[in-house]
């Protein structure tokens, strides 16, 4: 009887800990700072007539700082630095496109019972602003516009504070190179849309502070 009753204190151990481990996993930590690097490619439409760049670009650089109010959503301010180049068979130019957004974060990982314990999920959209500016000597097309960006990221928790996640994001440029005035014509100009995955990490700066 006592021999049985220590196995039965064993197994209640051991699901009592799992069970904490994976509430550890699926927390969210109030305050996260994320690092990403990765590729973009730009739209093709947003460059003048007769340029276009690769369709695949490197850097893509993301640094940002999330808050969650609560384990479902929160907010999140971040920086983005893209290069892209001209493709082969288009006049030679490079351009630096960053941008900086502010965005409503949400985390349906709850919703959804299929993921294994340690990943996660998290949906991000908000405006921001974006620079474009040629390098060399077409720095006179450099431009400032609106615009809008939604990604989708999938989080995989190493531990209780530090996880590595990959991120698919769309920037919607909110510009036409007609609403300059003189218009902007020149090489290296770009007024459209950008496609960036990137690859990083997301360390808790709460420590084991949680959102619930």
């Amino acid at each position: 009887m006592q021999q049985n009753l220590k196995q039965y204190l064993f197994l209640l151990m051991v699901v009592v800990m799992v069970n904490l481990g994976n509430a550890q996993f699926k927390a969210t930590s109030k305050w996260k700072a994320l690092f990403a690097v990765g590729l973009n490619s730009p739209s093709s439409s947003g460059f003048v007539e007769n340029a276009a760049a690769q369709t695949v670009n490197f850097p893509t650089v993301n640094l940002g700082i999330q808050h969650m109010f609560k384990s479902l959503y929160g907010v999140k301010l971040d920086y983005g630095f893209n290069r892209f180049k001209n493709e082969s068979d288009s006049p030679e130019f490079k351009v630096n496109y960053s941008r900086i957004n502010a965005q409503f974060v949400f985390d349906p990982t709850a919703y959804i019972n299929f993921l294994p314990t340690r990943m996660s999920t998290v949906l991000h959209a908000g405006p921001g602003i974006s620079f474009v500016k040629p390098l060399g000597n077409l720095g006179d097309n450099k431009q400032t516009y609106m615009n809008l960006l939604g990604g989708l990221e999938l989080h995989y928790a190493i531990n209780d504070k530090v996880a590595i996640y990959t991120d698919l994001a769309y920037i919607y440029g909110l510009t036409s190179l007609d609403d300059y005035n003189p218009e902007i014509s020149g090489l290296g100009a770009f007024n459209g849309s950008v496609i960036n995955l990137t690859f990083g990490i997301a360390v808790s700066l709460s420590g084991c502070q949680f959102c619930d």
